[in-house]
């Protein structure tokens, strides 16, 4: 997902999936950055994130709203800081996934990058 996502000369973090530009949602961005840190860090990506003081998703909306507020990104009426409440647990996405199967609780969904190792 990330790889999709750029910043245009217009300031506005866009997809360039398919023929045109078009907004990203915070629920989109959320994801993009999951599967971003994890393909970059691997195990280390919970760690390397709160290296740099991020821990839960709403750290990401503050982010990403520090730069609407500096204007280096452009945001529509719709979006909020919320939109990046409760996107996902840190540890499920970024430290069980790589947990041996004895430490793994049966039953939880792996994430689906994490599905083919």
């Amino acid at each position: 997902m990330l790889e999709r996502l750029s910043i245009i000369p217009r300031k506005r973090y866009v997809s360039v999936r398919g023929d045109a530009p078009r907004h990203v949602t915070g629920k989109e961005l959320l994801e993009g950055i999951r599967e971003y840190a994890l393909k970059q860090f691997g195990p280390l990506a919970m760690f390397v994130l709160n290296e740099w003081g991020i821990h839960r998703t709403e750290d990401f909306g503050e982010i990403v709203f520090n730069m609407v507020d500096a204007g280096l990104l452009l945001k529509t009426k719709d979006d909020k800081k919320e939109d990046f409440a409760n996107g996902y647990d840190f540890e499920e996405v970024f430290k069980k996934p790589f947990l041996p199967e004895s430490k793994q609780v049966k039953g939880l969904p792996v994430p689906k990058d994490q599905s083919q190792r």
